[in-house]
């Protein structure tokens, strides 16, 4: 039976046309059973009702046409009940329906099992046989077991047959879903963009001329180099935010201290130089690949996109240019950083990736452009919709394919009501965050690249409140120096010189590991990670602080936050090396000023005091920061006296929070939709925690998905949150979210939330109050 099942299975998934696979499913089912007849149906929750897709057994004629609603029929209470339903005579049971298109009257034995995908029927697999007899024990396992394997591959199988199904019965419109990258609509004809090299096209050969791959490598990266130049330039013609920096990174990575030097290594190996590149660019891709960190997962479509374009420059070849109209949307199996600033000055409207996440930069540059992105659209040819008139909802992430006049007078209206508000938003960018009754809350920004913070100043955001400090460690072949490492705060620090910036020291371990430094776990949410890997390794904490603590001098905005805190020993051991890499630094810094000053101005008989008095004033430039703690694991919630007395600061991280306390990983399909924010228990947990830390003094902020949420914010806000951090592009829309609510309103927004008893009935009472508030356009599209 297992061979049988795997056969039936490998022949669904590998065939691509819907109606094809389901049509040799019925055929083989139907064989291995030795039935009379097999059918299946599939959901259609718009019409309420399971529709006939296939049958071998039934009347061809009725197929794609018979209809049976959820509550009607034996069909329908399969549906209705979500487990098997075994009948001898069909005909005798009380829901038994009588339709005479298709031709069952000679069948009376009835097995009919749901197909269910996480937690939602999408279909029935039925047999029925002539015999009037209950099917065995072992039909009923076998068709179960059947049912539960074709549940995910039916599920993407569902949204491909969107393109292929005529009229998409009888509706006209072909609807398909992914995720809301970017905030938005666009109505606009779609270009397919193809990549112009393939690594993975690429086949590891060895060449006996070394000086000459060289010579092809160097020549590539510095054509490369210029052409990020060039897209840089061009897009900084329209923005100058951090989402910028992702050119200064792919320029740090074509650097020899970086991956050219992983490169030039493998081409003195003697492979060819696209060998050498496809090598060292697929390790690094796996590597990001495999982080449970959707935020560094990301980053290797960055690393991907840069190997493509050093392939292009390797190979030499031109420069395609698209055949563009005016106005389109932009899709891509993979839709790059690059992409989207090659594209934007020649009528991009919008973009749609099969890939990727809200993370990636291309979704990123996305929403710092305004332009609505709709990222990881599954289980599409790209060539079939490659020309297609389309509408693209980066609110709710759906996309709209060939759609009809009222579907597009609808999203005009809206598209126009979009703009209306965006204006609208901008004014209270420079204006503080404050409720229309006088409580205020601070906006922060969160980051994680080198540099061009500038217009996210300029969008409203006072200081940094999480800035991720891997990247510089993650995109190297070793561990950056105590000197690069300053150079690279210096930077940010200087970015907010009169506000704070949080940085978050060195956060890696078995879900983010470095390329030299690797860390192997079963479970990397639980093992060695974030302060336990640098608590076991001074060595590196303590450069890393040391770097940290010399860039901020003279500025005075630094503040250090700890990651992954889940005892007060951690905390007592980091803040000592903390203190210790102070007060060490502060010794080295008087003594070598005081000797070079004594050296250079032997001449003029300076004494030993004045030398000293100048260092003095020198190394006084260097102030102790304050140190707080990111409070991500639960342990945390029953232990805030005893921290609260070794911290200046709290910083909620409420997507490890919600991760933990849910028993979540959110980026596991199987358990993603588990995952959310507003669950009862995640916001009681964060209102005990905002009560604790005013309880004991502390200020306490939120970095994490929920503060860039417009009910997240209010919620926090009447929590008690000093201060909430979020993407540059949320900073404005918040301002205004919170300046037009009273805090009398959000306490009581709160405080009927909490008594809610599920997630389900949180959203739909707070989507609720956010249109009675006169704030619904910031969760849906239209204002």
């Amino acid at each position: 039976m297992l061979t049988t099942l795997r056969r039936i299975v490998l022949e669904f998934s590998q065939e691509a046309e819907l109606q094809v696979a389901l049509e040799r499913i019925v055929t083989s089912v139907k064989k291995a059973m030795a039935t009379d007849c097999c059918s299946i149906y599939l959901a259609d929750y718009n019409q309420q009702h399971f529709v006939l897709m296939a049958s071998d057994g039934l009347a061809k004629g009725s197929q794609g046409q018979t209809c049976i609603g959820f509550s009607e029929g034996l069909i329908g209470l399969v549906g209705q009940r979500e487990e098997p339903l075994n009948i001898s005579d069909a005909h005798k049971h009380q829901d038994f329906i009588h339709a005479p298109e298709v031709e069952e009257d000679d069948f009376n034995a009835f097995l009919g099992t749901p197909i269910i995908h996480q937690r939602k029927v999408i279909g029935i697999l039925s047999v029925q046989q002539t015999e009037s007899r209950l099917f065995t024990e072992n039909d009923e396992a076998f068709l179960v077991t059947l049912s539960a394997q074709l549940a995910n591959a039916l599920a993407n199988a569902e949204i491909k047959s969107l393109l292929n199904q005529q009229e998409e019965r009888n509706q006209g419109v072909k609807q398909l879903h992914g995720i809301a990258g970017s905030p938005g609509i666009a109505l606009s004809e779609i270009v397919v963009c193809q990549p112009q090299a393939d690594l993975a096209a690429i086949s590891l050969k060895k060449s006996d001329d070394t000086n000459n791959q060289l010579l092809r490598f160097e020549q590539a990266v510095e054509n490369t180099r210029q052409e990020f130049n060039q897209l840089s330039n061009k897009l900084s013609e329209t923005i100058n935010d951090d989402s910028l920096a992702i050119f200064d990174v792919y320029k740090q990575l074509l650097e020899q201290a970086n991956l050219g030097q992983e490169i030039t290594a493998k081409i003195n190996e003697g492979w060819r130089a696209d060998s050498a590149l496809k090598l060292v660019i697929e390790h690094y891709i796996s590597q990001f690949e495999a982080l449970d960190d959707s935020y560094f997962r990301e980053r290797a479509s960055d690393i991907r996109d840069l190997g493509t374009r050093l392939l292009v420059h390797l190979q030499q070849q031109s420069q395609e240019e698209l055949t563009l109209p005016q106005q389109f949307i932009l899709l891509a199996q993979d839709v790059s950083a690059s992409m989207v600033a090659q594209y934007q000055h020649q009528g991009l409207l919008g973009i749609i990736s099969l890939s990727g996440s809200n993370n990636s930069h291309a979704a990123i540059i996305a929403r710092s452009l305004g332009l609505p992105a709709v990222m990881g659209v599954n289980a599409v040819v790209l060539s079939q919709l490659h020309q297609q008139q389309a509408i693209i909802d980066g609110y709710s992430g759906q996309l709209f394919i060939n759609p009809n006049d009222t579907l597009k007078q609808e999203y005009e209206y809206l598209l126009n009501q979009e703009e209306e508000l965006t204006n609208k938003v901008m004014e209270v960018a420079d204006l503080p965050c404050i409720t229309q009754d006088g409580r205020a809350i601070e906006v922060l920004l969160n980051a994680g690249l080198s540099a061009g913070f500038e217009h996210s100043a300029k969008l409203g955001a006072l200081g940094i409140g999480l800035y991720r400090t891997e990247i510089p460690f993650m995109t190297r072949s070793c561990f950056p120096s105590e000197q690069e490492q300053t150079q690279i705060y210096r930077k940010v620090l200087q970015a907010f010189p009169k506000h704070g910036v949080t940085m978050r020291t060195l956060d890696v371990g078995g879900d983010k590991s470095l390329p030299y430094f690797p860390i192997t776990e079963e479970n990397p949410f639980l093992g060695w990670r974030g302060i336990r890997i640098t608590l076991d390794h001074p060595e590196i904490f303590l450069v890393q602080v040391r770097a940290m603590l010399r860039a901020n001098q003279g500025l005075n905005n630094l503040e250090i936050m700890l990651p992954m805190i889940s005892s007060v020993e951690e905390v007592d051991e980091a803040v000592r090396l903390i203190n210790q890499a102070f007060f060490e630094l502060k010794v080295e810094l008087t003594t070598d000023i005081a000797n070079e000053l004594m050296s250079n101005n032997s001449q003029n008989q300076l004494t030993l005091l004045q030398a000293q008095q100048k260092a003095k004033a020198v190394s006084a430039a260097l102030t102790r920061p304050k140190i707080g703690i990111m409070l991500e694991v639960p342990s945390v919630i029953f232990q805030m006296e005893a921290l609260s007395k070794r911290v200046d600061f709290f910083s909620v991280g409420s997507n490890d929070l919600t991760q933990y306390l849910l028993a979540v990983d959110r980026n596991n399909s199987q358990v993603a939709n588990l995952y959310d924010a507003f669950h009862p228990a995640v916001l009681s947990a964060l209102n005990s925690l905002a009560k604790q830390s005013a309880q004991y003094l502390t200020p306490i902020s939120l970095c994490g998905e929920l503060a860039s949420e417009p009910a997240g914010a209010i919620l926090l806000l009447a929590m008690g949150f000093d201060k909430i951090s979020m993407n540059g592009h949320n900073v404005p829309r918040i301002k205004w979210v919170i300046r037009h609510i009273t805090f009398e309103q959000a306490v009581n927004l709160l405080d009927k939330t909490l008594t809610l008893s599920t997630t389900k009935e949180v959203h739909s009472y707070l989507n609720e109050q956010l249109e009675i508030f006169g704030l619904g356009g910031f969760i849906r599209a239209g204002f």
